[in-house]
């Protein structure tokens, strides 16, 4: 289907340019509508910290892809089955938490791609809904998938040079709150080993053929950190700048008009 697949975020990417994403708040479809209607690049969608598994998931995925949004599911850990079943139900990137090392990352590429890059089994859930042929996906997948591993240790920032020398993976996300916390930093995204290392890690990442990305929910953070090459960017979500600007909007009121007194 032409404009739905294959997808082009990887040639987004490559332009260097703004790479802009969200976290969608919940895997329904309605949300998913106005999420995907933000103008957003691609999705940030959760199943590491929340309750969603993927028979509930995949709906959103195809809704991203038939919005010309790239969706980035992150999988509760690196393990080959769930990286395989995400990319069968239609994502287009897989995000694999807590990478700490070059033979972790190995094995996230190897469950990825298809033969002969990995091992990847042939049997994608997702071609029969779009109308797709399942042939047609299995000859472009190791160039239209996106294999995002994030960065969040002591350990990974230690063996950071040896796992950017791999082949296989196309971004490269640095979580910065488990990083400060393995940094004993408490998970504030502010502290300033994580701030020196994300300077280093940009440097370090401008001379590979890999992207770049972190998440953050204050839009100046973003601006910031984009500026320094941090071009794939998870901002916020809807529901977080909805809700903000909402209680704006009450506090405002109450200030003109008064609060109960009950």
């Amino acid at each position: 289907m032409s404009g739905v697949y294959p997808s082009n975020f990887r040639q987004k990417m490559a332009t260097g340019k703004a790479v802009l994403g969200t976290s969608l708040p919940a895997p329904m479809t309605h949300i998913a509508a106005q999420t995907y209607a933000t103008g957003c690049d691609w999705s940030w969608i959760d199943s590491e910290h929340s309750p969603w598994g993927l028979e509930t998931i995949y709906p959103v995925l195809l809704q991203a892809r038939l919005a010309g949004v790239a969706p980035i599911l992150r999988i509760p850990w690196n393990e080959p089955g769930d990286i395989k079943r995400a990319y069968d139900a239609g994502t287009v990137g897989v995000m694999v938490p807590q990478v700490d090392n070059p033979e972790e990352a190995a094995a996230a590429i190897e469950a990825a791609k298809y033969p002969p890059q990995g091992s990847r089994g042939i049997a994608p859930f997702f071609a029969g809904f779009l109308g797709i042929d399942p042939l047609e996906i299995v000859r472009q997948a190791n160039s239209e998938t996106v294999l995002a591993l994030q960065m969040e240790s002591a350990e990974a920032w230690e063996k950071i040079d040896d796992t950017l020398a791999l082949d296989g993976f196309e971004l490269l996300i640095l979580g910065p709150a488990d990083l400060s916390a393995s940094f004993g930093g408490g998970g504030d995204v502010h502290f300033s080993k994580v701030e020196n290392i994300m300077v280093d890690l940009a440097a370090k990442v401008k001379k590979t053929d890999k992207a770049l990305g972190t998440t953050f929910a204050d839009p100046e953070d973003a601006h910031r950190w984009m500026r320094e090459g941090y071009n794939v960017m998870n901002i916020g979500s809807p529901m977080s700048f909805g809700t903000g600007g909402l209680k704006k909007i009450f506090a405002e009121l109450r200030e003109e008009f008064g609060t109960p007194g009950v």
